[in-house]
């Protein structure tokens, strides 16, 4: 049975308007069935979840997680992007918010890589001084600006603390299987090696190597996420819309779209999934916004983005629509007890737990929005835990792409982020770019 059930209550359309659509997602959902069987298409997420748990090198994940959480105190992640943000999102998820000493100890990840910020750099060099620490740097290519500053800071590092020998054991390398200035340093310091398949791009790339060594070394049952994310895959490759939550919102999303809402909100009343909303605003962000189309994706966490970009939701321009994420049960809880004064006004809430506001507050906003003209679409999941969000991560990525194909762009390419680049390596001198 499915954690996860999508409620479009309040989105404004109706099951049958929906099923209008069935002929098209149907097209769709071959098209992408037929491309993933292809050699050269980026659709080996498609059906990874279950093949890749029955490789060598899923096993291997989790002996070298092994390896590091006895070893190190801290697991330095270098990557950007899809390199990063996929296994930052789980490992955030599934944590409590602050980490503090505990009876078991527990590898820290932390993650460079993904800025140029030297007090950011400066501050984790401070911290790992004292650690033991290893690294697993994550490029396809090896010379993607961020990373491979980053990596070339640490690994000196690295050899400065530990011994040959020592420092080549303690870095991890997820990179191209055959090509790339990475694989090519990687075979020659017989470092631990890991691949970035061929037909996976970054952004759908979390249930590869390069999110499940970090979420495994983090304490994480990769095992439960994966078998979370074999459920999905199995339970939205039905073609028919009716009985495919996925495909309806990706049907919903491009109806928005096509009547002049142009920014989809995800909301969240759970902090911990603050860095799953940045995952998701990538994963739809990179692979729709292109030909001048696609939805806006942005985030906001309630109730605290109530009391400042609320009022903006609530009455402001009606170009957007939200997709709330709401967990029916919490981990914890907290009992609000009575107060002989009452000076606060809160004894109504007494004996109350505190999950009991917050699911309150977010029926109450969802209503309130709903209506005000902003449309609201409800995943429901039963609990915060990593089979649930493993179904959760192939549940957007497969309505990614769907939503994609139905907006008649290539989800997969994301030619638009090369031009950033060209201007920075012009302004730097890099060789090759003067004249560019």
């Amino acid at each position: 049975m499915s954690n996860i059930q999508v409620n479009f209550n309040f989105t404004g359309y109706t099951l049958e308007e929906l099923l209008q659509h069935t002929d098209v997602t149907t097209d769709v959902h071959k098209e992408l069935e037929m491309e993933a069987r292809e050699d050269g298409n980026f659709l080996g997420w498609l059906h990874l979840p279950s093949t890749y748990i029955k490789t060598e090198e899923y096993k291997k994940i989790k002996e070298s997680a092994e390896k590091i959480r006895k070893d190190s105190d801290v697991l330095l992640v270098i990557g950007i992007g899809g390199s990063y943000l996929g296994a930052r999102a789980v490992i955030e998820a599934l944590h409590p918010t602050y980490f503090g000493p505990t009876d078991k100890k527990e590898t820290q990840v932390i993650f460079v890589g993904n800025n140029l910020a030297p007090n950011y750099i400066n501050d984790v060099i401070n911290y790992v001084a004292d650690k033991d620490f290893s690294i697993n740097v994550i490029s396809k290519s090896g010379t993607t600006t961020e990373p491979a500053i980053a990596f070339r800071i640490f690994k000196e590092i690295m050899y400065q603390k530990y011994d040959i020998k020592e420092a080549r054991e303690r870095i991890y390398v997820t990179t191209d299987a055959k090509k790339g200035a990475l694989k090519k340093l990687a075979d020659s310091d017989k470092y631990t090696t890991f691949v970035i398949p061929d037909n996976v791009g970054g952004r759908f790339s979390v249930l590869t190597p390069v999110g499940l060594l970090p979420i495994a070394v983090s304490g994480v049952n990769i095992d439960e996420l994966m078998n979370g994310a074999i459920y999905a895959e199995e339970k939205y490759n039905d073609s028919l819309l009716q009985y495919n939550d996925c495909y309806q919102y990706a049907v919903l999303r491009n109806l928005y779209y096509d009547n002049g809402k142009n920014m989809e909100i995800l909301a969240t009343y759970e902090p911990r999934m603050h860095y799953f909303a940045e995952w998701w605003k990538q994963l739809f962000g990179e692979s729709e916004g292109k030909e001048n189309k696609g939805l806006f994706p942005v985030s906001v966490e309630f109730t605290t983005d109530l009391h400042s970009l609320g009022q903006y939701i609530q009455e402001g321009q009606r170009i957007m629509f939200e997709t709330v994420l709401n967990f029916a049960k919490t981990e914890t809880d907290i009992t609000i007890r009575p107060d002989e004064d009452n000076l606060d006004n809160l004894n109504y809430l007494a004996g109350k737990k505190l999950s009991y506001v917050n699911q309150k507050a977010m029926e109450g906003t969802v209503t309130a929005h709903a209506d005000g003209g902003v449309p609201n679409i409800i995943i429901n999941i039963r609990e915060l835990n990593a089979k649930n969000i493993g179904e959760l991560i192939y549940f957007f990525e497969k309505a990614c792409a769907t939503s994609a194909k139905l907006l008649e762009v290539d989800p997969f390419n994301q030619p638009g982020v090369e031009k950033y680049k060209t201007n920075m390596f012009k302004l730097l001198k890099k060789p090759g770019y003067e004249d560019k």
